[in-house]
């Protein structure tokens, strides 16, 4: 962790939603491999990459809004087994249930660290998503604690695309430099938010790929250790 005096003079703090609320900086993409691999799929990467993105971006062009977590995880899963040619129904009742069991446990967590941020910013979510962060939020009690909620397939434009930050901003009423952004990915989330003037903070696991640079700002492994720095600021 490193930079906690930048945080002085903020009003608002945004966040990812997946692989940052629902994960300590790992990508559903990453999470969904290893739940596959623990239930004996035995795929390599590229072939899952594949599947994972064909359900992804067909979900993307449905924009399914009245799907909650649990409902759009079992839709991406089973979309996932339809490219793979897996028709075991058991199996794929099982990942997703891993999956959301993971997600809601991480949420849980992650819920009393947001609440005592509250007290001192205004909160956002701004999520690359199917459309449905809003029905995300109110199944997993995010919304409470919003004061916006800013979803790509809504707005038009994905992140790092500056369009989807400036909705965030206007939505609660800041300007960049008064603003944080948490996330996990850093062309999407770091570098999106820093060509808008925000300032970001890097979620993650250490798995980094190594042609992937990283700006000097802050970074931190799990939101415990963003209230530590907001609490030092």
């Amino acid at each position: 962790m490193n930079k906690p005096s930048v945080l002085t003079s903020k009003k608002a703090i945004f966040f990812d939603y997946g692989g940052t609320l629902d994960a300590p900086g790992t990508a559903w993409k990453e999470r969904f491999f290893l739940i596959y691999q623990r239930h004996g799929i035995n795929i390599d990467r590229q072939t899952f990459t594949q599947a994972f993105y064909k359900s992804d971006d067909s979900l993307v062009a449905e924009r399914p809004v009245h799907l909650n977590l649990t409902q759009i995880v079992h839709e991406q899963v089973s979309r996932v087994f339809e490219h793979l040619k897996i028709s075991d129904r058991a199996l794929k009742k099982k990942i997703a249930e891993e999956f959301i069991a993971e997600s809601l446990a991480n949420i849980k967590k992650n819920l009393p660290i947001l609440k005592r941020l509250k007290e001192r910013f205004r909160l956002g979510i701004i999520s690359n998503n199917y459309g449905n962060l809003q029905a995300i939020s109110d199944e997993t009690g995010l919304s409470e604690l919003m004061d916006a909620l800013i979803d790509s397939n809504l707005v038009g434009e994905e992140k790092p695309h500056p369009k989807i930050f400036e909705k965030g901003l206007e939505a609660l009423g800041v300007t960049p430099d008064s603003s944080i952004m948490v996330g996990d990915n850093v062309k999407r989330d770091i570098y999106g938010a820093l060509q808008v003037g925000m300032q970001p903070i890097l979620i993650t696991d250490g798995n980094i790929p190594s042609d992937v640079s990283i700006p000097d700002v802050p970074v931190i492994q799990d939101m415990g250790q963003l209230l530590q720095i907001i609490n030092r600021s």
